[in-house]
């Protein structure tokens, strides 16, 4: 008995925390100045003009949600004129890991897959857009061409969440 009540417990404090990172959403978002890969001031791309699927990720936990980029890369599900996607590395909550490497590393790799990525070396984007701790969080967010934050989910993704964002995804395409 006591192992069905912890289960349910846990159960509803996962749906809970799922609720509240989706309180107050939708919300206008303003576009940020972060940083291209080379250190030079960026503006979000396509922000106002397509709808916006961002990784906002914490290099320490880059690899958080691993299945599910995968799993978005196969499907193609977010193929869409009217989508771009890209990434954005929280650098300062990864400080044991120096700006510089970081963005050299990312280099690399966006020169083999050709993906944008942004850096924000002052959580930039989580404080003027309310995200709260981003901590060792992969955050998944969908911004529409309005400039409105639809979709915001923080963490290990559940399958409840992947089909939530399935379903924006699909809304917006």
């Amino acid at each position: 008995m006591k192992l069905q009540t912890i289960i349910l417990l846990a159960a509803c404090a996962l749906t809970f925390s799922a609720a509240r990172a989706q309180e107050g959403l939708p919300r206008k978002v303003e576009n940020v100045k972060l940083l291209d890969l080379e250190g030079n001031a960026a503006k979000l791309p396509y922000f106002g003009e397509k709808n916006l699927m961002i990784f906002y990720v914490d290099p320490d936990r880059h690899k958080q949600n691993e299945d599910f980029t995968i799993e978005l890369e196969q499907n193609h599900r977010a193929d869409s004129e009217n989508i771009y996607g890209f990434g954005v590395m929280n650098l300062k909550d990864a400080p044991m890991i120096p700006n510089g490497m970081a963005r050299n590393m990312a280099r690399k790799r966006t020169e083999k897959n050709g993906a944008t990525v942004l850096a924000d070396q002052e959580r930039t984007l989580s404080t003027a857009w309310g995200l709260g701790d981003c901590n060792n969080k992969f955050v998944l967010m969908f911004v529409n061409k309005e400039g409105e934050l639809v979709f915001l989910r923080k963490g290990e993704l559940s399958e409840a969440d992947k089909q939530a964002f399935y379903k924006v995804l699909d809304q917006y395409r």
